[in-house]
């Protein structure tokens, strides 16, 4: 197993592997996933108030993360072709089990596409069905001002992920609030046409030791 460098965040749960991925890993992953999206194209969801996302949005795996104004939920399927999602890579499955040993493999993957003026407001992620099991975040390309704060009506920290950066949310950080401040254009070539991938693993459906939500 290949050694990963963790640093000290000081917030509990929360895990942050600069560097996780070599430049070449970096610029493979680019490769499968930009070409897995050809299947599962990238589009743009709406809250469920009907107020457009300014993040692009696909998925991998099983299961997918979507949102309309039937509200936030995980299906097997995408909403504008209705074809399954594609298998994600196997580089990814493998970073999720080396990283956070969770026993169960993840089962969705939500890629998000940052360009110009995209961002993620503060938010939980709470729609999996076992709220223990981690979110596993992989930033490719543009680097992003990502911010986590542990509780409600806290501004919390900023952090800068860049291309190749790995974190985590886990044990007492698991519901943190989490979001994206900006990107900053132009640091990183990485990705075809400019911005930033972020691929966030998760165990959305039920496992065999799920506490259920």
């Amino acid at each position: 197993m290949r050694r990963f460098h963790e640093i000290d965040t000081g917030m509990a749960g929360f895990r942050l592997w600069p560097g996780g991925l070599s430049t070449p890993e970096q610029a493979g992953l680019v490769e499968q996933v930009t070409a897995v999206l050809e299947t599962a194209p990238l589009y743009r969801p709406v809250t469920p108030g009907g107020r457009p996302f300014s993040v692009r949005m696909s998925n991998l795996g099983p299961l997918g993360w979507v949102s309309d104004r039937g509200g936030y939920r995980y299906q097997a399927t995408h909403p504008e072709t209705g074809a399954a999602w594609p298998p994600m890579p196997e580089r990814l499955i493998d970073l999720w089990g080396d990283l956070t040993g969770w026993p169960e493999p993840p089962d969705a993957c939500l890629v998000n596409l940052y360009r110009g003026e995209a961002r993620m407001g503060l938010h939980q992620d709470r729609d999996e069905a076992d709220l223990t099991a981690p979110v596993l975040s992989i930033s490719l390309g543009d680097t992003a001002v990502f911010r986590v704060a542990p509780a409600e009506g806290v501004r919390g920290r900023a952090v800068k992920l860049a291309s190749g950066d790995i974190c985590a949310l886990t044990g007492p950080a698991r519901l943190a609030r989490h979001g994206i401040d900006r990107i900053l254009a132009g640091s990183s070539g990485l990705i075809p046409g400019g911005g930033r991938i972020n691929l966030t693993l998760r165990r959305a459906g039920p496992g065999t030791g799920a506490s259920g939500s």
